[in-house]
Parts: structure tokens; sequence; C-alpha cells
């Protein structure tokens, strides 16, 4: 959650984030209001509090009659003190409500607006130009049924609308492609890990995620787990309550996980093939790193991103996605989208993601600063960030990108080691 003594110190700046999201300037008074009836209520509670064992101390010396005018008055006082215990308990849960239905702080230079008003960073590599080619390109669920690759109609009569099977090439391209970021990853100081995707609601809401409102989100009610649509959750949890030594070097865990989504509000959009489903497979970075740490390490999970996409020769371009498109975590997220030349668009393969403090404050996550002299000092949040490095998205890009004319698909050069030396994935 976002630091309410910075908020209070620096409203303007809040509210300013506040209108690039497109969201509730108001909340920011809200919240500065609360936080004074709480400390106002903490500062009666504290008083009466006081004034209760000052008088306890008299009574204990007191006899007789005096004795018993002191009882009746620590009686009334004593209800006075639990009425100020409830209204300071009152007062901290509506300032904690508050907070947790703020955003995080955008950084600086986040482009202000919506889904459409990102900013163009770069583009690398050309689409490719079918009609030199001299065919028509098309689409994955085709090539990938002349291939043998996916099973749409099984999927959905296994499992409903937006379900499949990967089969035969299909799944080894999947499992190569993950493959192939788990070995990078692990080149980059990653410990692997296969996470749970369930998890409870403390760890949903601690990620950033509202479990109250989110139509997005799978949960087992008979249960109270969530089904994670990305390891990041999980991750986000790992440390959660811990004091974290980063001293050295920054906490990097690469996820493996499959990840579930209702895709609510989408109905009609991107239907056909595996673009948007309800399962698919991720392997997703996650970092613990010091504050100022993050914005470096933000550049770096960048890079092996746009690393993953030259091994598999897409062309793509890289946003900075705007301020009203954010999630709810992050400060800044930056996308990679690959060319789906059928679509005749870019669309997202990748995306990495800032969260600074506000994921570490909600779920407890510090590390312990050194002072001067070398000795340990005041813990303080550590800053979150999480990408993605592989999901069966991947396979729409690389199989309409890499088609050739009879429908077979040629593999790009660095993903063959990890499919047996295959060159092609032919047409049954």
């Amino acid at each position: 959650m976002i630091d309410v003594k910075e908020l209070a110190e620096n409203p303007d700046l809040f509210r300013a984030s506040q209108r690039a999201r497109g969201a509730d300037e108001s909340l920011v008074d809200r919240i500065v209001a609360a936080d004074a009836s709480r400390r106002e209520s903490i500062a009666e509670f504290e008083s009466l509090r006081a004034e209760q064992k000052a008088f306890g101390k008299r009574v204990a010396q007191a006899k007789g009659e005096e004795k018993q005018a002191l009882l009746a008055e620590v009686k009334d006082l004593a209800a006075r003190v639990k009425a100020a215990e409830a209204a300071a308990d009152a007062a901290q849960e509506e300032l904690t409500g508050l907070q947790r239905s703020f955003p995080n702080l955008i950084a600086d230079g986040v482009p202000a607006g919506g889904e459409d008003d990102f900013t163009v960073l770069k583009h690398v590599g050309e689409p490719r130009d079918f009609s030199a080619d001299g065919f028509e390109p098309r689409d994955h669920l085709e090539i990938g049924e002349l291939i043998g690759a996916i099973d749409m109609e099984r999927g959905a009569k296994v499992s409903g609308s937006r379900f499949y099977f990967l089969k035969g090439v299909g799944a080894r391209l999947e499992i190569a492609l993950m493959n192939m970021a788990l070995d990078l990853a692990l080149e980059n100081g990653f410990t692997p890990m296969i996470t749970p995707t369930l998890v409870r609601p403390e760890t949903m809401q601690g990620t950033g995620f509202d479990v109250a409102h989110d139509d997005e989100i799978y949960r087992l009610e008979r249960d109270d787990l969530y089904l994670t649509g990305t390891s990041e959750v999980a991750l986000a949890g790992y440390h959660a309550d811990e004091i974290l030594d980063l001293a050295e070097s920054p906490l990097r865990y690469a996820g493996w996980s499959s990840c579930y989504r209702r895709e609510a509000g989408s109905a009609g959009k991107d239907t056909r093939g595996i673009i948007r489903v309800h399962q698919f497979n991720k392997l997703e970075m996650f970092v613990y790193t010091s504050v100022e740490n993050a914005e470096a390490e933000h550049a770096r999970m960048l890079a092996w991103e746009e690393q993953m996409l030259a091994r598999v020769e897409l062309p793509y371009r890289v946003i900075d996605t705007a301020a009203g498109d954010l999630g709810m975590s992050a400060a800044r997220k930056f996308d990679c989208e690959a060319w789906v030349p059928t679509q005749g668009k870019y669309r997202e393969l990748t995306s990495t993601s800032n969260c600074t403090t506000f994921q570490a404050r909600r779920l407890n996550i510090r590390e312990r600063q050194v002072d001067a002299d070398g000795k340990p000092g005041r813990t303080r949040a550590v800053a979150t960030l999480n990408g993605t490095l592989a999901t069966t998205r991947w396979i729409v890009a690389i199989l309409e990108q890499h088609q050739n004319a009879d429908g077979s698909v040629t593999v790009p050069a660095a993903l063959r080691p990890y499919l047996g030396g295959l060159e092609v994935l032919p047409v049954l």
C-alpha cells in the first residue's frame, strides 16, 4: 500500500498520480482526513489510558468512602477508555481500507491516459512481407491444426469455451519455449520455482488484487482459496512477514506455473485460437531488491525479455504503458508486443512492472538497513518487480511469423536444441 506519511507530506504528487490514472483524486484528501482522525483517536485513547493507570494507583492507596468514590470514577473511566479504544480501532480500520483502495504512485515520466495512450519506446525488426513470399498468411489456429499442434474443439468439449489442448509439436513447442526461458533465467542468477496456483485471500490482496471486485479471478468458495493468474502472486507471498538480506544482491526467482483468468468482459474479443484463454502456462520473473536498485533492475528485466524475443526471431516493439492501463501495484510497466501478421498489429507477449514498495508494505516484507558504522539499523520496505519470460501466447506469434506456404513452420534456430534439433514443424 502507499506510504501515508509520504502522501500527507506531498498530497499534490499523489493527486497528480491519480489524475494521470483517471482515478479518484478526492481519495487523497479522504486518506489525509482519516489519518488525522486516527491520530486524534489514538491520542485520546492513550490519554485516557494514562489517566486510568494513575487512578489505579490512587485507588490502591485510598480507604473507606474515598476509595468507594474513586472506584465509581474508575468504572466510568474504564467505559470511556473502552469506547476510545474502539474509536481508535475503527479509525485505523477506515484508514487501512482507504490505503488498500489507493493504487501505487506512478513513476516520473509515465504517460497519462488510458489503454491507447502508451508511448512507443522502440521498434525492433520488421514485420514480415508475405506478398514478397508469394502467399497469404494463415492464422495461428489454422496452422496449429495443420501441424497437429492445437485442438480447440476437444478443449471446448472437455472444459468449455476458451480451453484447448496443445498436442504433439504444440506441446513440445511450449515446453521448449519455457525451457529456453528458464535457461536464460538461470544464466542471470534466478532461482527456479514451481509455485502453488491456489493461494489464500491475504496473499492475493497483498499482491494488489481486489478479491472482492475483480471478475478476472477464479475463487474456490468452499476452501476460500483463489486460482492465480500469474506466479507473481505466490512469489510475492513467499517472503511475507520476513526481513530479507539484500546487501549482496537482489533475490531473483523464476516461477513456472499454470495460470487462470476468467477473461470477464472480453466477450467477442480474440475468441479464435489461443490468444485469450482461461488457462495458460507462464515463466515469470520476480525480484526483491532495494528501493535504490529498483529502476536499474527494471531495465535489466526488460532487457532479458527482449533477449527472449530476439532468440525466437520475432519483430516487436516496446511500449511505456499509460498510467490508466497500469495495474494497481505497478508504478511503471513496459510491454513487449510482437507483430501478429494476420491481425496486422502488435500484441503483448511480455510485460515487466516495477511495483516499488507497494506490495512489500501490504505483505510486510522488509530489509534491514546498515548504519554508517556497518551495524544493523532500522528496517524498511523492499521493492518488488515482476516480468514475463515466456507464455502460451508466444506460440501465436511464432507460428504466424515463421510459417511457410504449405502450412509448415520453420523453427527459430535458437529454439531447435530444445526440440531435439527439429528444424521444421511439418504438416501432418
